[in-house]
């Protein structure tokens, strides 16, 4: 009797051990390398991440970021999208891998892009013709996600006609380029915070109008309770550094990330 409960003390401490330190769950073979790439005349610094381990051609992730520039945000998403499958680039807007120091740099950094929606889709689309150089790339399977200034930027490039799959807008702007009839390729899903106080019920409002009228498919989900920034886990203290109503929801977080994985699915099926 002794020896059988030494062993299964020995069963439960092993198991406990391989719980708590992760020796028992798969090893991440995620690979990240940090590249240059360019649209024009500007150097851009971008981030791919794919899993080195998996064989074959597989769907690719085009991640904009938020007016802050290409940071450490926008990489670990590319990271997270590498562990679901797909390989991924995180894309420079602003050139040289700027970051930018606080809102007002922010926003001069973002400004020609809302004056000036081509420029974005400019770089969205240096950003394709890079990772479409990696032979683990189905070029065929493209899509886009935005965060704020980078939704915005990816659902311009979708009504501008850029050839994507989809497109994802995480707390992003709703003002931009119009769509036309015939111009949108890209399946839209909109990943919105109910009390995001930076769009207007009429911006709302007057986005969907425009899409129902050209008959452009897309889903538009909203989060209760959550403000503009709610899947970056830094927003609630920038917030209070800066003063912005942003502040992070770990709820909205994981069900819009979520909600982003199923449409993916169905999208790059």
């Amino acid at each position: 009797m002794k020896n059988h409960l030494k062993i299964y003390l020995s069963l439960a401490i092993t198991m406990v051990i391989f719980s708590t330190t992760g020796t028992a769950q798969k090893k991440s073979n995620v690979k990240g390398e940090e590249i240059t790439y360019s649209d024009g005349g500007t150097t851009l610094k971008g981030y791919i991440a794919y899993d080195a381990s998996r064989k074959g051609k597989r769907p690719a992730i085009i991640v904009v970021p938020e007016w802050w520039g290409n940071n450490e945000y926008t990489r670990m998403r590319a990271r997270m999208l590498a562990e679901l499958g797909y390989i991924a680039i995180a894309a420079d807007m602003y050139g040289d891998g700027k970051l930018a120091a606080d809102p007002k740099q922010a926003q001069e950094f973002a400004t020609p892009f809302y004056q000036n929606p081509a420029l974005g889709k400019g770089r969205i689309q240096a950003a394709m013709d890079k990772i479409k150089e990696y032979p683990q790339t189905d070029d065929k399977k493209i899509a886009a996600i935005g965060y704020c200034f980078g939704g915005s930027a990816v659902l311009n490039a979708a009504k501008m006609g850029m050839d994507l799959k989809g497109v994802v807008s995480f707390h992003g702007g709703m003002p931009g380029v119009p769509a036309t009839t015939g111009s949108t390729k890209a399946k839209i899903l909109v990943c919105h915070g109910g009390a995001d106080k930076f769009e207007t019920p009429e911006e709302i409002k007057h986005f969907k109008h425009n899409l129902d009228s050209v008959k452009v498919p897309y889903t538009f989900k909203i989060y209760p309770g959550a403000t503009h920034a709610f899947t970056n886990p830094e927003a609630t203290a920038t917030g209070k550094k800066f003063n912005l109503p942003i502040a992070y929801n770990q709820v909205a977080d994981k069900r819009s990330w979520q909600d982003m994985k199923i449409f993916l699915k169905k999208t790059l099926l």
